[in-house]
């Protein structure tokens, strides 16, 4: 005979596990420090700054 499982700690088991495995993801997604923030900050600033620069103009009048 198989051994007596007990369904709802099963399902509380898994569910933690699922939890745990999204709360990794979003750790690994969102998680950055305030310097790496404020570099890529930094670099989208230049990045932008640069292709301003090079805009061509829109009041051409001919």
């Amino acid at each position: 005979m198989g051994e007596v499982v007990n369904l709802r700690q099963v399902r509380k088991r898994r569910k933690r596990d699922e939890d745990a495995a999204t709360a990794e993801a979003n750790r690994r997604k969102h998680g950055r420090t305030l310097a790496e923030r404020d570099v890529q900050e930094a670099e989208e600033k230049a990045r932008d700054a640069h292709l301003d620069a090079h805009k061509l103009s829109s009041d051409t009048d001919e």
